[in-house]
């Protein structure tokens, strides 16, 4: 990634468009129910992604959610995502995503898309995957990630996904309370851990482990920055600063809207390049800002 010539890089983005599959129209009342909840239908394909982010000199990590064993609809591959990302390695890095319930075949997964495809870490949705990020049925590939050092983005907080269908979607938001994570982060020191968006109702339980695990991080996607509660800006410009992350959560937030809020949101000026490029170049061991 040519980070120099970045000003940016968003470490949370999704691909919800394949372009080598049939759209799979199973469970499709989740994403009417998300649009309706996020008041947006974007779904860009990859090179709209890759033209929308190259345009802007901003840098992005982009997966997908493998929730196939809950929600029974066929995933977008993860090696969609990791060739696009070997192919436009100056502005893109791929994550992957696997199912828990895949076990040691999920491992296996793991292994062999960070030797062949280059991923450089996972994402996990423990709502919308039906699972508790602590359950031992995730360890095999949590195993793999820790073996290589990688990062782990989680999931936490309310989900849009599900909400305001007949009983959520049968979705369970408990499953996504940051705390669940804390064995986690014992279990596997060398995972660097990054709790995703402001965790209402949870925020504070989110802090308190950043603070006390160093191998926990927190993103800042899936909300508009002028939103967020006062105690996450605290910490973000005082204790935590090294560990907060740009996400937008693009398609669902763009970069434009997300960037021209922080800058109002009353973050402190000299934790802005920490935010949007620093800390994530260290987790993502990209160049001098990894040292």
């Amino acid at each position: 990634m040519n980070t120099q010539d970045l000003i940016a890089i968003d470490t949370h983005t999704h691909l919800e468009v394949s372009c080598r599959n049939p759209f799979d129209n199973y469970g499709e009342e989740f994403d009417r129910a998300a649009d309706k909840y996020f008041r947006s239908s974007r779904r860009p394909t990859m090179d709209e992604t890759l033209a929308y982010y190259r345009e802007r000199k901003i840098g992005f990590v982009n997966f997908t959610v493998d929730a196939e064993a809950q929600l029974g609809r066929q995933r977008i591959s993860n090696e969609e995502i990791a060739e696009a990302a070997l192919a436009n390695s100056d502005i893109m890095i791929a994550f992957a995503s696997i199912d828990p319930h895949k076990g040691k075949m999920g491992a296996r997964e793991a292994r062999r898309l960070i030797e062949e495809f280059g991923v450089k870490g996972f994402k996990f949705h423990p709502t919308v995957q039906g699972f508790e990020p602590q359950d031992r049925i995730a360890w095999p590939i949590y195993e793999v990630i820790d073996e290589f050092h990688l990062p782990a983005i989680f999931h936490s907080g309310h989900s849009g996904i599900g909400s305001g269908m007949r009983c959520g979607g049968g979705l369970r938001l408990q499953s996504s309370n940051p705390m669940l994570l804390e064995d986690v982060a014992i279990a596997f020191p060398d995972m660097q851990i990054v709790i995703a968006h402001p965790s209402w109702p949870w925020q504070d339980e989110a802090i308190s482990l950043a603070m006390h695990k160093p191998n926990i991080w927190i993103d800042l996607s899936g909300w508009s920055p002028k939103y967020f509660p006062p105690q996450l800006i605290q910490y973000a410009n005082t204790l935590l600063k090294d560990r907060i992350l740009f996400g937008s959560d693009f398609p669902l937030i763009t970069p434009d809207r997300w960037m021209k809020d922080f800058a109002e949101a009353g973050f402190k000026p000299d934790v802005h390049p920490l935010i949007l490029k620093q800390n994530a170049m260290r987790l993502l061991k990209l160049g001098p800002a990894s040292s």
